[in-house]
Protein backbone atom coordinates (compact mmCIF):
# COMPACT_ATOMS: atom_id res chain seq x y z
CA UNK A 1 0.00 0.00 0.00
CA UNK A 2 1.44 3.31 -1.04
CA UNK A 3 1.35 6.56 1.47
CA UNK A 4 -1.43 8.66 -0.15
CA UNK A 5 -3.95 5.35 0.45
CA UNK A 6 -2.19 4.85 3.97
CA UNK A 7 -3.38 7.71 5.23
CA UNK A 8 -6.71 7.05 4.26
CA UNK A 9 -6.71 3.46 4.72
CA UNK A 10 -3.64 2.08 6.77
CA UNK A 11 -4.62 -0.43 9.61
CA UNK A 12 -8.07 0.90 9.51
CA UNK A 13 -11.58 -1.02 9.56
CA UNK A 14 -15.24 0.12 8.90
CA UNK A 15 -16.80 -0.01 12.77
CA UNK A 16 -18.26 -3.49 13.32
CA UNK A 17 -21.78 -3.03 14.61
CA UNK A 18 -22.91 -0.39 11.94
CA UNK A 19 -20.23 -0.11 8.94
CA UNK A 20 -19.38 3.71 9.75
CA UNK A 21 -16.38 4.81 7.69
CA UNK A 22 -15.16 7.04 10.50
CA UNK A 23 -14.58 5.53 13.74
CA UNK A 24 -16.84 6.98 16.23
CA UNK A 25 -15.60 8.39 19.01
CA UNK A 26 -16.43 6.05 22.14
CA UNK A 27 -16.27 8.69 24.93
CA UNK A 28 -16.52 5.77 27.63
CA UNK A 29 -14.15 5.02 30.74
CA UNK A 30 -15.00 1.48 31.07
CA UNK A 31 -16.31 -1.80 29.09
CA UNK A 32 -18.84 -4.34 29.84
CA UNK A 33 -17.70 -7.98 30.72
CA UNK A 34 -19.15 -11.29 30.01
CA UNK A 35 -17.42 -12.63 33.11
CA UNK A 36 -14.73 -11.66 34.94
CA UNK A 37 -11.61 -11.21 33.55
CA UNK A 38 -13.21 -11.86 29.55
CA UNK A 39 -14.15 -8.71 27.63
CA UNK A 40 -14.00 -8.23 23.53
CA UNK A 41 -10.26 -6.79 23.72
CA UNK A 42 -11.11 -3.67 26.09
CA UNK A 43 -11.63 -3.26 30.02
CA UNK A 44 -10.73 0.53 30.74
CA UNK A 45 -9.71 3.28 28.11
CA UNK A 46 -6.14 4.26 29.53
CA UNK A 47 -5.67 0.51 28.67
CA UNK A 48 -7.38 0.97 25.17
CA UNK A 49 -9.98 2.68 23.56
CA UNK A 50 -11.43 1.89 20.08
CA UNK A 51 -10.59 5.58 19.01
CA UNK A 52 -7.12 5.62 20.29
CA UNK A 53 -6.45 2.08 18.92
CA UNK A 54 -7.79 3.36 15.36
CA UNK A 55 -5.36 6.20 15.73
CA UNK A 56 -2.65 4.15 16.72
CA UNK A 57 -2.71 1.34 14.08
CA UNK A 58 -2.86 4.48 11.51
CA UNK A 59 0.25 6.06 13.05
CA UNK A 60 1.56 2.42 12.58
CA UNK A 61 1.22 2.23 9.30
CA UNK A 62 2.37 5.52 8.05
CA UNK A 63 5.31 5.21 10.16
CA UNK A 64 6.03 1.12 8.83
CA UNK A 65 6.17 0.28 12.55
CA UNK A 66 5.15 -2.38 14.62
CA UNK A 67 2.89 -0.33 17.24
CA UNK A 68 2.15 3.09 17.38
CA UNK A 69 1.14 4.83 20.72
CA UNK A 70 -0.67 8.01 20.96
CA UNK A 71 -0.04 10.70 23.96
CA UNK A 72 -1.55 13.55 25.47
CA UNK A 73 1.10 15.48 24.40
CA UNK A 74 4.74 15.22 22.74
CA UNK A 75 6.49 15.56 25.34
CA UNK A 76 4.46 12.74 27.16
CA UNK A 77 5.67 11.01 24.42
CA UNK A 78 9.43 11.52 25.49
CA UNK A 79 8.65 10.85 29.15
CA UNK A 80 7.55 7.46 28.13
CA UNK A 81 10.69 6.99 26.25
CA UNK A 82 12.96 8.17 29.33
CA UNK A 83 11.26 5.90 31.35
CA UNK A 84 12.69 2.61 29.83
CA UNK A 85 15.94 3.77 31.28
CA UNK A 86 17.09 3.15 34.84
CA UNK A 87 19.55 5.47 37.17
CA UNK A 88 22.84 5.84 35.64
CA UNK A 89 22.12 5.10 31.93
CA UNK A 90 23.60 7.63 29.84
CA UNK A 91 21.40 9.59 26.67
CA UNK A 92 23.17 10.93 24.19
CA UNK A 93 20.99 14.05 22.06
CA UNK A 94 22.00 16.16 19.65
CA UNK A 95 22.92 19.56 20.78
CA UNK A 96 19.80 21.20 18.71
CA UNK A 97 16.76 20.63 20.78
CA UNK A 98 12.93 21.84 20.70
CA UNK A 99 13.62 23.94 23.64
CA UNK A 100 10.57 21.82 25.63
CA UNK A 101 12.65 18.73 25.20
CA UNK A 102 16.25 20.22 26.35
CA UNK A 103 14.18 21.39 30.00
CA UNK A 104 12.60 17.56 30.40
CA UNK A 105 15.96 16.36 29.95
CA UNK A 106 17.98 18.87 31.93
CA UNK A 107 15.26 19.84 34.49
CA UNK A 108 13.80 16.66 35.35
CA UNK A 109 15.19 13.61 34.51
CA UNK A 110 18.97 14.50 35.50
CA UNK A 111 17.59 14.40 38.91
CA UNK A 112 16.60 10.59 38.80
CA UNK A 113 20.15 10.04 37.85
CA UNK A 114 19.91 10.02 34.44
CA UNK A 115 23.00 11.67 32.63
CA UNK A 116 22.79 13.63 29.39
CA UNK A 117 25.15 14.41 26.75
CA UNK A 118 24.76 16.67 23.99
CA UNK A 119 26.44 16.18 20.46
CA UNK A 120 27.03 18.09 17.26
CA UNK A 121 25.72 15.38 14.84
CA UNK A 122 26.32 17.06 11.63
CA UNK A 123 29.37 13.98 11.62
CA UNK A 124 27.77 11.37 13.25
CA UNK A 125 31.50 9.31 14.01
CA UNK A 126 31.57 12.33 16.64
CA UNK A 127 28.98 10.33 18.31
CA UNK A 128 32.04 7.33 18.78
CA UNK A 129 34.22 9.36 21.85
CA UNK A 130 30.94 10.03 23.76
CA UNK A 131 29.56 6.58 24.18
CA UNK A 132 30.36 4.28 27.16
CA UNK A 133 28.66 1.19 28.29
CA UNK A 134 26.35 3.00 30.34
CA UNK A 135 24.83 4.96 26.86
CA UNK A 136 21.40 3.83 26.54
CA UNK A 137 20.03 5.78 24.32
CA UNK A 138 20.43 8.03 21.66
CA UNK A 139 17.69 10.97 20.88
CA UNK A 140 17.97 12.77 17.22
CA UNK A 141 16.31 15.83 15.31
CA UNK A 142 16.15 16.28 12.26
CA UNK A 143 15.72 18.53 10.93
CA UNK A 144 16.39 20.07 14.26
CA UNK A 145 14.59 22.70 15.94
CA UNK A 146 15.31 25.90 14.89
CA UNK A 147 18.29 25.36 13.29
CA UNK A 148 17.21 23.05 10.65
CA UNK A 149 20.41 20.93 10.86
CA UNK A 150 20.56 17.29 9.11
CA UNK A 151 21.65 14.28 11.01
CA UNK A 152 22.58 11.07 9.15
CA UNK A 153 19.59 8.16 10.62
CA UNK A 154 21.08 5.38 9.20
CA UNK A 155 24.74 6.20 9.88
CA UNK A 156 23.99 6.97 13.67
CA UNK A 157 21.88 3.81 13.99
CA UNK A 158 24.54 1.77 12.16
CA UNK A 159 27.35 3.06 14.71
CA UNK A 160 25.17 1.43 17.15
CA UNK A 161 24.36 -1.88 15.90
CA UNK A 162 24.61 -4.14 18.22
CA UNK A 163 25.61 -2.41 21.20
CA UNK A 164 22.09 -2.66 22.79
CA UNK A 165 21.47 1.05 22.18
CA UNK A 166 18.22 2.27 21.34
CA UNK A 167 17.85 5.30 18.67
CA UNK A 168 15.35 7.46 18.80
CA UNK A 169 14.04 9.80 15.87
CA UNK A 170 11.88 13.19 16.53
CA UNK A 171 9.75 13.37 13.66
CA UNK A 172 7.90 15.62 13.61
CA UNK A 173 9.21 18.59 11.39
CA UNK A 174 10.02 16.07 8.49
CA UNK A 175 6.60 13.71 9.29
CA UNK A 176 6.60 10.38 7.26
CA UNK A 177 5.44 11.81 4.17
CA UNK A 178 8.96 13.22 3.74
CA UNK A 179 11.09 10.95 6.12
CA UNK A 180 10.75 7.53 7.47
CA UNK A 181 13.21 6.60 10.61
CA UNK A 182 12.19 3.59 11.34
CA UNK A 183 13.21 2.20 7.35
CA UNK A 184 16.41 3.66 8.21
CA UNK A 185 17.25 1.84 11.31
CA UNK A 186 15.78 3.65 14.14
CA UNK A 187 14.03 1.59 16.93
CA UNK A 188 11.67 4.69 18.27
CA UNK A 189 9.92 7.38 16.27
CA UNK A 190 8.37 10.49 18.10
CA UNK A 191 5.99 12.89 16.99
CA UNK A 192 4.39 15.81 18.41
CA UNK A 193 0.88 15.04 16.56
CA UNK A 194 -0.03 18.51 17.35
CA UNK A 195 1.89 19.87 14.83
CA UNK A 196 2.14 18.41 11.10
CA UNK A 197 0.19 15.08 11.99
CA UNK A 198 -3.52 17.26 13.54
CA UNK A 199 -2.61 19.69 11.29
CA UNK A 200 -5.27 22.44 12.32
CA UNK A 201 -3.98 23.76 15.56
CA UNK A 202 -6.91 22.71 17.36
CA UNK A 203 -5.38 19.72 19.34
CA UNK A 204 -2.48 19.15 21.73
CA UNK A 205 -0.94 15.31 21.17
CA UNK A 206 1.92 13.16 20.67
CA UNK A 207 2.85 10.07 19.56
CA UNK A 208 5.46 6.84 19.63
CA UNK A 209 5.83 4.34 16.64
CA UNK A 210 7.93 1.02 17.79
CA UNK A 211 10.08 -0.87 15.66
CA UNK A 212 9.25 -4.46 17.11
CA UNK A 213 6.50 -5.55 18.73
CA UNK A 214 8.25 -6.18 22.11
CA UNK A 215 9.35 -2.76 22.39
CA UNK A 216 6.01 -1.07 21.44
CA UNK A 217 4.67 -3.71 24.29
CA UNK A 218 7.17 -1.93 27.05
CA UNK A 219 6.09 1.24 26.02
CA UNK A 220 2.28 0.69 26.48
CA UNK A 221 2.93 -1.04 29.92
CA UNK A 222 4.73 2.66 30.48
CA UNK A 223 2.00 4.54 29.16
CA UNK A 224 -0.64 2.48 31.10
CA UNK A 225 1.39 2.66 34.14
CA UNK A 226 1.64 6.34 34.26
CA UNK A 227 -1.27 7.15 32.18
CA UNK A 228 -0.11 9.65 29.73
CA UNK A 229 -2.90 8.40 27.33
CA UNK A 230 -5.38 10.67 24.25
CA UNK A 231 -8.02 11.34 25.09
CA UNK A 232 -10.87 9.70 22.40
CA UNK A 233 -11.82 13.04 21.12
CA UNK A 234 -8.52 14.19 20.96
CA UNK A 235 -7.24 10.91 19.05
CA UNK A 236 -10.25 11.73 16.42
CA UNK A 237 -8.91 14.81 15.24
CA UNK A 238 -5.30 13.74 15.17
CA UNK A 239 -6.74 10.48 12.82
CA UNK A 240 -8.57 13.17 10.95
CA UNK A 241 -5.80 15.55 10.31
CA UNK A 242 -3.47 12.24 9.05
CA UNK A 243 -5.66 11.87 6.34
CA UNK A 244 -5.07 14.85 4.31
CA UNK A 245 -1.68 15.04 5.30
CA UNK A 246 0.24 13.79 2.18
CA UNK A 247 -2.17 16.53 0.51
CA UNK A 248 -0.57 18.97 3.01
CA UNK A 249 3.04 18.28 3.44
CA UNK A 250 2.90 18.60 -0.59
CA UNK A 251 1.66 21.94 -0.56
CA UNK A 252 3.58 22.75 2.75
CA UNK A 253 6.74 21.98 0.67
CA UNK A 254 6.47 23.94 -2.12
CA UNK A 255 5.13 26.83 -0.31
CA UNK A 256 8.38 26.75 1.90
CA UNK A 257 10.69 26.00 -0.99
CA UNK A 258 9.01 29.03 -2.34
CA UNK A 259 9.59 31.56 0.79
CA UNK A 260 12.91 30.17 1.47
CA UNK A 261 14.42 31.33 -1.94
CA UNK A 262 12.56 34.93 -1.76
CA UNK A 263 14.18 34.94 1.66
CA UNK A 264 17.42 33.75 0.16
CA UNK A 265 17.42 37.04 -1.93
CA UNK A 266 16.06 39.51 -0.19
CA UNK A 267 18.48 42.52 0.40
CA UNK A 268 18.23 42.65 3.98
CA UNK A 269 18.28 38.71 4.81
CA UNK A 270 21.53 37.41 6.35
CA UNK A 271 21.14 33.71 6.64
CA UNK A 272 18.37 31.27 5.41
CA UNK A 273 18.18 28.17 6.88
CA UNK A 274 16.10 25.07 5.12
CA UNK A 275 17.23 21.52 3.23
CA UNK A 276 15.98 22.52 -0.05
CA UNK A 277 18.37 25.37 -0.41
CA UNK A 278 21.79 24.23 -2.42
CA UNK A 279 23.28 26.64 0.06
CA UNK A 280 22.05 24.42 2.83
CA UNK A 281 25.60 22.52 4.33
CA UNK A 282 23.85 19.07 4.51
CA UNK A 283 21.85 19.97 1.16
CA UNK A 284 23.30 16.19 -0.53
CA UNK A 285 22.17 14.38 2.88
CA UNK A 286 18.39 15.82 2.48
CA UNK A 287 18.30 14.48 -1.09
CA UNK A 288 18.85 11.40 0.14
CA UNK A 289 17.28 10.91 3.71
CA UNK A 290 14.00 12.97 2.75
CA UNK A 291 11.96 12.36 0.24
CA UNK A 292 8.82 14.65 -1.51
CA UNK A 293 10.46 17.21 -0.58
CA UNK A 294 11.66 19.24 2.38
CA UNK A 295 8.90 20.55 5.00
CA UNK A 296 7.49 23.48 5.50
CA UNK A 297 9.92 24.69 7.96
CA UNK A 298 12.25 28.00 7.31
CA UNK A 299 14.72 29.49 9.51
CA UNK A 300 16.45 32.93 9.07
CA UNK A 301 18.38 36.00 10.39
CA UNK A 302 18.98 39.57 9.12
CA UNK A 303 22.14 40.99 8.06
CA UNK A 304 21.86 43.38 10.70
CA UNK A 305 21.95 41.26 13.35
CA UNK A 306 19.61 43.20 15.19
CA UNK A 307 17.10 42.07 17.50
CA UNK A 308 14.94 45.19 17.09
CA UNK A 309 15.05 44.01 13.41
CA UNK A 310 13.47 40.63 13.70
CA UNK A 311 11.12 42.30 16.70
CA UNK A 312 9.49 44.98 14.17
CA UNK A 313 9.06 42.15 11.42
CA UNK A 314 7.43 39.77 13.99
CA UNK A 315 5.32 43.10 15.02
CA UNK A 316 3.86 44.00 11.36
CA UNK A 317 3.16 40.35 9.78
CA UNK A 318 -0.53 39.62 8.96
CA UNK A 319 -0.89 36.96 6.98
CA UNK A 320 1.39 35.25 8.92
CA UNK A 321 0.43 34.47 12.72
CA UNK A 322 2.82 35.58 15.22
CA UNK A 323 2.50 32.76 17.65
CA UNK A 324 4.21 29.06 19.30
CA UNK A 325 3.84 25.86 17.81
CA UNK A 326 4.32 25.07 13.81
CA UNK A 327 2.59 22.40 11.32
CA UNK A 328 -1.07 23.60 10.87
CA UNK A 329 -2.31 24.90 7.63
CA UNK A 330 -2.13 28.45 8.69
CA UNK A 331 1.23 30.20 8.32
CA UNK A 332 3.05 30.91 11.70
CA UNK A 333 6.27 33.17 12.50
CA UNK A 334 8.30 32.54 15.94
CA UNK A 335 10.92 34.43 17.45
CA UNK A 336 13.09 31.15 19.02
CA UNK A 337 14.73 33.14 21.59
CA UNK A 338 11.77 34.93 23.59
CA UNK A 339 9.38 32.75 22.68
CA UNK A 340 10.18 28.62 22.40
CA UNK A 341 13.86 28.15 23.10
CA UNK A 342 13.62 30.46 25.90
CA UNK A 343 13.79 27.65 28.27
CA UNK A 344 17.59 26.72 27.26
CA UNK A 345 20.12 28.90 28.74
CA UNK A 346 21.56 31.94 27.03
CA UNK A 347 25.23 30.47 26.94
CA UNK A 348 24.05 27.33 25.53
CA UNK A 349 21.90 29.29 22.44
CA UNK A 350 24.85 31.88 21.65
CA UNK A 351 27.30 28.41 21.37
CA UNK A 352 24.57 26.82 18.77
CA UNK A 353 23.69 29.94 16.87
CA UNK A 354 20.22 30.81 18.05
CA UNK A 355 20.94 34.29 18.18
CA UNK A 356 18.47 36.96 18.86
CA UNK A 357 17.72 38.07 15.20
CA UNK A 358 16.27 34.39 14.49
CA UNK A 359 13.27 33.67 12.81
CA UNK A 360 11.36 30.80 12.19
CA UNK A 361 8.72 30.29 9.73
CA UNK A 362 6.28 27.31 9.97
CA UNK A 363 4.64 28.22 6.27
CA UNK A 364 1.27 27.10 5.62
CA UNK A 365 -0.91 25.96 2.82
CA UNK A 366 -1.84 29.59 1.45
CA UNK A 367 -1.32 30.65 -1.92
CA UNK A 368 2.47 31.42 -1.78
CA UNK A 369 2.00 34.58 -3.12
CA UNK A 370 0.09 36.15 -0.51
CA UNK A 371 2.74 34.70 2.46
CA UNK A 372 5.69 36.94 0.23
CA UNK A 373 3.97 40.05 0.18
CA UNK A 374 3.47 39.63 3.68
CA UNK A 375 6.68 39.00 4.26
CA UNK A 376 8.12 41.78 1.84
CA UNK A 377 5.81 44.16 3.33
CA UNK A 378 6.92 43.01 6.96
CA UNK A 379 10.33 43.46 5.90
CA UNK A 380 9.49 47.77 4.55
CA UNK A 381 8.06 47.95 8.00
Amino acid sequence: MNFNTKVIHGGQHHEAVTGAVNVPVFLTSTFAQKSPGQHSGYEYSRAANPTRQALEDSLASIENGARGLAFGSGLAAIDCVLKLLNPGDEVIACDDLYGGTYRMFTRLFEKYQLKFTFVNMDDPSDISEKITDKTKLIWLETPTNPLMKLIDIRAVCDLVKGKNILVAVDNTFATPYIQKPLDLGADIVMHSATKYLGGHSDVIAGALVSKTVELGEQLHFIQFASGGILGPHDSYLVLRGIKTLALRMQRHSENGQKIAEYLQNHPKVGTVIYPGLPSHPQHDLAKKQMQNGFGGMVSFTFKSNEKTDATKFLENLKVFTLAESLGGVESLANHPTLMTHASIPADKRAELGITDDLVRLSVGIEDAEDLIKDLEKAFEA
